[in-house]
């Protein structure tokens, strides 16, 4: 393209800033390729791209980069993991970057996205991110702290802020609702990349956040205001039942609702530009104004009031999959061989497939417990039911017409886990 600023590459172009800064630097006129380890919807959105999983052994090599550089003047580092083994957190804050680092052209500039609030903090995420931040310090890259980033979409954390201020009862804050936050728009940091790529900055690290200073229980209020929706009382959490509901989101791999995150929001997010970011020429605008930009939709409310039915269908899913098996395993075969007379099945065969059916049932609750491939366990849980279904309709028709729906309700099963599998596809 003429006149083009140049080619950067963005490292973690499928998130949720990183998708933000692709199209915004797409629509500034920069060639793009956008690099993560998913790139299949990136491609379908027109982007040139570098599948690349910087968890994966080959990406910590100089080697595995050099071929896909050539044209790469700019690199975005916008790559990160909340929460994740300390291999794989090292793996993609320090040592998959730093082979990209050494990678890099000559006269290449690159700028990585941190976080604010790493230096007072203590989790896994803080100490690997500040680790990032010294290897990008080492090798000249730029370092920008945003602080809470929201857009006109959202992912994550983003994501759990409106589910929490949708809530049909309450408003949940995490102690007192007091914690300060000065969120800036997506689409205004990715105007400050684009700057800042241009017009590098000293090496930082650089906070940049929104010119306005609201509460947590202010956002959350505002929010619900946005979504049209009456105002409800704040229900303060209690921090030691909010540090246990952040376990217990780490145990089920419920994504935002985690340890990291609850301690991310037990001190606020608050940006403190220096005088190399507050003096841009670009500057973002107030949470009060972004917010106020353009209405909320349908897409909106659904998706605020339908995130946190997520974890609830996933439990709800596993334990029903749980007494399954457990019924599978223990009951007496007195009971169930009755309802499945004239099969053409010895009684031995039938107990020993109750029995292997109870063991799978419980293996697809654990499966769901801990969150493992989701998508994938909701495709086995329809294949599953549909296999049961046509099992039993063939030994035993009349299990259709059991009076409380017997084989009947397996249809609105499938149709509870095809929902499921549609709520787990985030990206």
């Amino acid at each position: 393209m003429s006149g083009s600023p140049g080619t950067v590459l963005i490292l973690g172009a499928d998130g949720f800033i990183g998708r933000h800064l692709a199209f915004g630097l797409r629509n500034k006129g920069w060639q793009v390729i956008a690099s993560a380890r998913r790139t299949r919807r990136l491609e379908r959105m027109g982007f040139k791209t570098l599948k690349a999983d910087l968890a994966a052994p080959r990406t910590a090599r100089p080697s595995f980069w050099r071929p896909h550089l050539s044209e790469v003047t700019h690199l975005v580092n916008a790559a990160g993991v909340l929460s994740a083994p300390e291999a794989i957190c090292e793996a993609v804050h320090v040592t998959a970057p730093e082979a990209l680092y050494k990678a890099l052209p000559d006269g290449a500039t690159g700028i990585l996205i941190s976080a604010v609030g790493i230096d007072r903090a203590d989790t896994g995420f803080a100490i690997f991110r500040r680790a990032g931040e010294d290897c990008a310090a080492r090798h000249g890259i730029s370092i920008l702290r945003p602080g809470l980033v929201l857009g006109d979409t959202s992912y994550g954390g983003s994501s759990l802020m409106r589910a929490l201020a949708a809530l049909p009862l309450v408003t949940p804050v995490i102690g007192k609702g007091r914690q300060i936050f000065n969120p800036i728009h997506a689409s205004d940091l990715s105007d400050i990349v684009a700057h800042l790529l241009q017009n590098p900055p000293p090496p930082g690290p650089h906070e940049v956040g929104g010119p306005e200073q609201v509460t947590l229980a202010e956002m959350l209020r505002a929010m619900r205001r946005w979504l049209g929706l009456r105002r409800a009382p704040v229900l303060r959490l209690p921090l030691p039942l909010a540090r246990l509901m952040g376990r217990i989101g780490d145990a089920m791999r419920l994504g935002p609702i985690s340890a990291t995150a609850v301690t991310q929001l037990e001190t606020g997010v608050l940006a403190r530009p220096g005088p190399a970011i507050s003096e841009l020429p670009v500057q973002p605008r107030g949470y009060s104004d972004f917010l106020a930009a353009r209405p909320a939709g349908t897409q909106d409310l659904w998706h605020a009031r339908l995130y946190l039915m997520r974890p609830l269908l996933r439990l709800v899913l596993a334990l029903l999959w749980l007494a399954s098996g457990l019924i599978g395993l223990m009951l007496p075969a007195g009971q169930f061989l009755p309802l499945v007379p004239d099969s053409g099945l010895s009684d031995g065969t039938l107990v020993l497939l109750a029995r292997l059916g109870g063991v799978a049932d419980i293996a697809i609750a654990l499966a769901l417990l801990r969150g493992w491939r989701p998508r994938l366990m909701a495709g086995l849980q329809g294949a599953a039911i549909a296999g049961y279904t046509l099992v039993f309709a063939w030994l035993a028709p009349a299990l259709w017409l059991l009076p409380l729906g017997g084989l009947l309700k397996n249809i609105p099963l499938l149709a509870l886990i095809a929902v499921q599998a549609i709520l787990e596809d985030e990206r």
